[in-house]
């Protein structure tokens, strides 16, 4: 690697033969489940990724071969990439762990390679989350640009009557802004379906106590395309080739479809 500031630093001081193979440095990162590329390029301009010992720069690549790390911490990208659907039970963080000891959605799948939680899910709340260590897809479906659907089935108090249905699916003003028209139907008393796409905090919960029907139980049941009513509580099983091209298949239509003509 040579200092920062010099374009393809990193690809320069390659050996002859290894170039083709190298990539840039963010994009591998992000592969490897770190968080988005862009994400990515703001780590390694703060100065905290090294490569082979020596701190980065963006722009810099990288082959198989190099040791990168992030505050210390290796970055293993070159193992393949996993993706994990987990049914989260109620009292499961949605994170990679916690340092007061709780369980996480981690510790329910195979610990042999790094993996990150896709998105959140209160601990109160249950449903399909998905497990992996594809920083790419991640970013994907997590960020509001790309606005991939998520349904949710929710148990509320009371019965809420057909303009309370209305005013979900127009959208709630919330103390951090109105909500995104939703899709909601009412199944059966008590009973709604509600399918938003972006992720804000604890949003269906909120959106169901503004308009007087507080959440009594929260269970996700789709991501995108993906469901999978089979799948019991705590049990996980890995998404097939098929099922991750459907998911970025969905990112993009939901992208397109979000985008001001």
């Amino acid at each position: 690697m040579t200092p920062a500031g010099t374009p393809d630093h990193g690809a320069a001081a390659l050996p002859d033969g290894e170039q083709d193979s190298a990539e840039r440095l963010h994009k591998v990162m992000a592969r490897a489940g770190v968080a988005s590329r862009r994400r990515c390029e703001e780590l390694i301009a703060a100065g905290r990724v090294t490569v082979n010992g020596m701190t980065a720069g963006v722009g810099d690549r990288a082959v198989p071969a190099d040791r990168i790390e992030v505050d210390g911490a290796v970055v293993t990208w070159d193992a393949a990439m996993v993706h994990y659907l987990l049914n989260k039970p109620r009292g499961v963080l949605s994170s990679a762990s916690d340092d007061r000891g709780r369980r996480c959605v981690t510790d329910l799948v195979p610990a042999a390679v790094r993996v990150y939680p896709v998105g959140r899910l209160d601990a109160d709340s249950e449903g399909l989350i998905i497990v992996t260590n594809d920083g790419e897809l991640t970013h994907r479906l997590t960020h509001p640009s790309w606005g991939v659907p998520k349904e949710y089935l929710v148990h509320v108090e009371g019965v809420p009557a057909r303009g309370v249905l209305a005013r979900l699916r127009a959208g709630i003003e919330l103390d951090d802004g109105p909500t995104a028209p939703a899709v909601v139907s009412m199944p059966q008393p008590s009973v709604l379906r509600i399918a938003i796409h972006e992720g804000r905090n604890r949003q269906v919960r909120r959106m169901c106590d503004a308009v007087g029907h507080s959440v009594l139980r929260l269970v996700r049941t789709r991501i995108g395309p993906l469901t999978d009513p089979a799948l019991r509580p705590g049990e996980h099983r890995q998404l097939t080739a098929d099922e991750v091209r459907a998911l970025h298949r969905a990112a993009a239509v939901s992208s397109r479809s979000t985008q001001t003509p």
